[in-house]
């Protein structure tokens, strides 16, 4: 069983969330809040598996909660947001900043034709965070900050000419990728595709925010635009995303792999057909083993490859599968990660 804190200030809202996790059998909610205050209070008592959390309420909104709680009692959080200002796109990273973990939409009314998907959208994500045991917060990235020196290649072979560098990250990714673009030089000559999987509808707001927590110009990619030297680009909702030799990005509505659409395997797979050795591939911290197998494959075609290590990592699931594999070159953490990156482009 596992037991849920709802916190929410609307009374309405707050029943209706109850119904929807209470729906499932392996749901109980145990205990609910109306602002950030009680929140934290309720956190120290009931001590729950996951607490779903607003951010828009009175006395301490759902920021300064989630840090409060971090600080505290560690727990999964999940962002439940119902927010579809363009203004508030945003918001749910900055939440992720504060330690949150996952962001989902509030579902949608009963008898809605999205009401099904949406309230399964949050029980699964309620489900995956309760397998969270040890929550981490990613602190934002502080750029004066000593970095780790870039360990040696574990081989001799001479170094690619590196074209281009795909990430693929899951639970746990944003805050991870805005450590790494943020500790990027400015003029990082290659492009980098990103596959991050996360709720349908939040992908504008996170590009919005990588670009400007980290410097990066990071975009949603389109079908047949060329990627530029610098730049960041995400794969959209409900599409695969892969390359072609002259750089040119390519979507598909192919079946999913693992499950997921977009998959970080269709992005590794692509990347060795159309740059082979010289590529780098990176594989971040998430559940499942999305991307392992294809970070191989670039290894094996002379790529460098990189898998987050398992202290930085909130889950060693990705990563950890590509380090039993031996499909990376690198295990190491944000910092080092970046550094890394800048250390083989500045000599290819």
């Amino acid at each position: 069983m596992i037991n849920v804190l709802v916190v929410e200030d609307s009374a309405v809202i707050r029943e209706f969330l109850i119904n929807v996790l209470s729906s499932d059998p392996d749901i109980r909610v145990v205990g609910t809040a109306s602002n950030g205050l009680e929140a934290v209070e309720a956190a120290r008592e009931k001590r729950p598996d996951v607490i779903t959390m607003d951010i828009h309420m009175p006395q301490m909104n759902g920021f300064d909660a989630t840090r409060r709680i971090m600080e505290t009692v560690p727990t999964p959080i999940i962002i439940v947001s119902g927010s579809s200002s363009q203004e508030e796109v945003s918001a749910p990273f900055q939440a992720l900043e504060a330690g949150a973990l996952a962001v989902v939409h509030r579902p949608t009314s009963p008898g809605h034709p999205e009401y099904v998907p949406t309230a399964k959208e949050l029980i699964q994500t309620v489900k995956a965070m309760a397998e969270v045991k040890v929550v981490r917060r990613w602190p934002r990235p502080i750029k004066e900050a000593p970095v780790p020196l870039m360990p040696k290649l574990k081989t001799e072979k001479e170094l690619p000419d590196v074209r281009i560098v795909a990430i693929g990250a899951s639970t746990g990714g944003p805050l991870v990728l805005e450590a790494v673009l943020s500790l990027l030089p400015k003029n990082f000559p290659i492009p980098i595709l990103i596959v991050q999987h996360m709720a349908t509808g939040f992908l504008q707001g996170f590009v919005e925010w990588l670009t400007q927590s980290t410097g990066v110009p990071t975009h949603i990619a389109a079908h047949g635009e060329q990627i530029q030297p610098g730049h960041a680009y995400a794969a959209p909702d409900g599409y695969h995303m892969g390359v072609q030799t002259s750089g040119q990005i390519q979507l598909s509505k192919d079946d999913p792999e693992n499950g997921l659409r977009p998959s970080v395997a269709y992005l590794f797979r692509s990347v060795a057909r159309s740059f082979g050795g010289g590529s780098i591939g990176v594989l971040l911290t998430g559940m499942g083993e999305d991307g392992a197998d294809e970070l191989k494959i670039l290894k094996e075609l002379g790529a460098v490859t990189i898998a987050q290590d398992e202290q930085s990592s909130v889950v060693f699931g990705m990563p950890g599968e590509a380090v039993k594999i031996d499909a990376a070159i690198y295990v190491l953490p944000p910092k080092s990660i970046a550094l890394t990156l800048a250390s083989l482009v500045e000599k290819c």
